[in-house]
Formats: structure tokens, C-alpha cells, sequence
């Protein structure tokens, strides 16, 4: 008994002087600002004035017009055309009607537990985004048009005559004309797309773009188009994008580490962030995965993922991850007697056990273990009394 008390005062004598060393630091920091804030400030000489001070002159460049491009362009084939299953009415390029081979087998499973992946921050609602602001450019637009003025009748015939003479619109025409085989090819690759993973669809969808980013105006030039596949394009630019957030945040949560040299209110902050982007994220999903679900099987998108048995329920396994770390946090925070209000801390840490598991469906054993030791101090604490 004496050993565990000698023990519990030591850690808690290192906890105090880990707090005095950074409470010193930040002593220090202070004490070094408000030394140059006492610092006289640069006096400039009476004789000199502010318009006597001659600047470097910044040159303006004009700028650079479109480039007009009057090659067609040879597009690259589209990857992994053997993992692309054709529609059952496509025919073979000989003009024959023979019957396709059978499909290839499905791929295995998706595994939960990836490989390293880039860490790139997106939002899902950017689709949602770039289509509500394209509604109000559009009636921003609508408005403008009816309150302008009427002007003399040689007015609009000037205006019109400078648009022909832009060097934007001339690219624009230029795209038109000498670029129609190449959207062609790239209007039937998207129509004959049938991919049988979600990763596929990345693949083609990182090539498409790159593809069209070789137009001066993706939106102005395939406007002229009138039998590209816009809603199969943009559908498949949804789930492409989706999936990647999905991957952004499973390697996010796999990569986490709880780092005990950081403080455990910063610590603590930091994991019910990130459960909270998790939960965000596989809510916004669930909320629209009937319709969207039906409009990928339309376009013959992929769309098992998105079920609680797919990539979204694997990616809710995470949670189990992070609420073990941060209920072990408050157990060794209120061992080392941290906080002086260990009730509010106790409270917290129930109430996101809870919550990660009404959100998941339950624990597993480690998470149910860190529980237990959570719960024996809920006991002891005047909680319950």
C-alpha cells in the first residue's frame, strides 16, 4: 500500500513539474514580447517624406490570351479498358454482331485495413456546392440581362462583334470545330463505361479529366455538344470524389496516435474532432444513399460501397479505435488526478462512449475493456452516490 501511495505521489510530483517547466517557457515568451513592444519604434528623418521615397515600380504584364488550338487532339486510352465491362447492345469495332465474352469474375472483397494513401483534405459537399453557386451565377446572369439599359441599335452589334474578336470565344470556336472526334471518343468511352469497383471508377475519372482539361473550356465547348453524357460524367465525378474523401479519412484515422506529451484537454479536443468528421461524413452518405444508390446503378456505377456491409462499414470500425484512446486518456487523467473537476471529465467520457456506440452498434473487446476501467471509477466517483 505505502509503494502505490509513493508511486501515485511521485507521477503526480511529475506532472507538476512538467506544468512549471511549460508555465517557465511560456513565462519567458511573454516577458520576451513585451520587450519589443517597449522598443522604441524606426524614427525617419524630417528632411525625407513618404513622397520622397522612391518605390520599385511593379511592371503589369497584360495578360496572356487563350491559346487557340487547331490540332485535334489524339486522346490517350482510357486505363484498365480490360476491367470495364460493355454495355450487352455495344458492338465490336469490325461492325460485327458477335456476342461479347463473358464478363471477367468479380473482384475480391475490399479490405478495410489499406496501404498508405495521400493525405488529401476534401469536402463531399463540393459537388453540392459547385452546382447550387452555378444556379445563382445563372440567375445573377438572368437579372443583369433584364435591367440593362436599352442602348442605341449600333451598341449591341459592337459588343457583339468584340465577343467574336475575343481571343477566348475564337479558342472556344476553334475547340469546336476541330475537336468534335476527340469528345466523340470521349462521349462514348463515358457512355460504355461499366466499372466493377469503385477504385475503376477513380481511375477513369483522374483520365477523363485529364482529357478534357486539354479543352480552353471544358463547360463552354461541351455545351455545343448536345449528346455528351453530362449526368453519367458528373455521377461518376460524385462517386469518384466521395470515395477518395472516404480513403482521406481512413487513413487519417488509421495513421492517428494518441501523443502523451500533449496535453490531455488538447489531446481529448482533438479525438472528438475527428470523431465528429466521421460521423459527419458517413451521415451525409447515409442521408442520400437510396437515391444516389439508384442513380449508380442507372449509370452502372458502383454503389455497394456506400452499404453499412462495404467500404462505409469498415469505415466505421474506426470509431472503435478512437474511442478506446480517449476513454484510456480520461482513466489516466483521473488516475494522475489532472483535472480538478474529474465529474465533468467522467461525464465526457461516458457520453462519447455512448455515442460511439449507438453509431457503430455496439464494442469490440478492447474498447469494451477500456470501458470497464472507465466504469469502475464512474463507481467510485460521487456520480452515482
Amino acid at each position: 500500500m505505502m509503494r502505490e501511495e509513493i508511486a501515485l505521489l511521485r507521477n503526480r510530483l511529475n506532472a507538476l513539474l512538467d506544468r512549471n517547466r511549460y508555465l517557465e517557457a511560456e513565462n519567458l515568451q511573454l516577458r520576451n514580447q513585451i520587450q519589443l513592444l517597449k522598443e522604441p519604434p524606426l524614427k525617419i528623418p524630417q528632411s525625407s517624406s513618404l513622397t520622397s521615397i522612391s518605390l520599385p515600380k511593379r511592371e503589369v504584364l497584360p495578360p496572356e490570351p487563350k491559346k487557340i488550338i487547331d490540332q485535334p487532339r489524339k486522346p490517350k486510352p482510357a486505363p484498365n479498358p480490360s476491367q470495364f465491362q460493355k454495355p450487352q447492345n455495344a458492338k465490336r469495332q469490325d461492325g460485327l454482331n458477335s456476342p461479347l465474352p463473358p464478363p471477367p469474375p468479380p473482384p475480391p472483397p475490399m479490405r478495410g485495413q489499406g496501404g498508405p494513401r495521400k493525405s488529401v483534405q476534401r469536402v463531399p459537399e463540393l459537388v453540392e456546392l459547385y452546382r447550387v453557386l452555378n444556379r445563382k451565377e445563372g440567375k445573377i446572369d438572368a437579372k443583369t440581362g433584364a435591367m440593362v439599359l436599352p442602348a442605341v441599335g449600333s451598341s449591341r452589334e459592337m459588343i457583339g462583334e468584340i465577343e467574336n474578336r475575343s481571343a477566348h470565344v475564337l479558342a472556344i470556336k476553334s475547340a469546336v470545330e476541330t475537336q468534335g472526334d476527340f469528345i466523340n471518343f470521349l462521349a462514348k468511352e463515358v457512355e460504355n463505361a461499366a466499372c466493377k469497383d469503385i477504385a475503376d471508377v477513380e481511375s477513369f475519372v483522374k483520365w477523363l479529366d485529364e482529357e478534357l482539361s486539354y479543352l480552353v473550356d471544358e463547360r463552354a465547348v461541351l455545351k455545343h455538344f448536345t449528346h455528351w453524357p453530362e449526368k453519367k460524367a458528373d455521377a461518376m465525378r460524385e462517386a469518384a470524389c466521395t470515395f477518395r474523401d472516404l480513403k482521406n479519412l481512413e487513413t487519417e484515422i488509421l495513421s492517428f496516435r494518441d501523443d502523451v506529451r500533449v496535453t490531455t484537454d488538447v489531446a481529448l479536443k482533438r479525438m472528438q474532432a475527428l470523431q465528429g468528421k466521421l460521423e459527419h461524413c458517413i451521415h451525409n452518405i447515409e442521408r442520400v444513399r437510396e437515391s444516389t444508390s439508384k442513380k449508380y446503378r442507372d449509370f452502372k456505377i458502383p454503389w455497394e460501397w456506400m452499404l453499412d456491409t462495404g467500404f462505409v462499414g469498415q469505415l466505421k470500425l474506426g470509431s472503435m479505435k478512437l474511442v478506446k484512446a480517449y476513454m484510456s486518456r480520461v482513466v489516466s487523467a483521473l488516475k494522475l488526478e489532472q483535472f480538478s473537476d474529474d465529474e465533468e471529465l467522467i461525464l465526457n467520457g461516458v457520453r462519447l462512449a455512448f455515442r460511439v456506440h449507438q453509431f457503430v452498434g455496439g464494442f469490440d473487446e478492447s474498447s469494451r475493456g477500456a470501458f470497464q476501467e472507465l466504469k469502475m471509477l464512474v463507481v467510485k466517483s460521487p456520480l452515482l452516490a
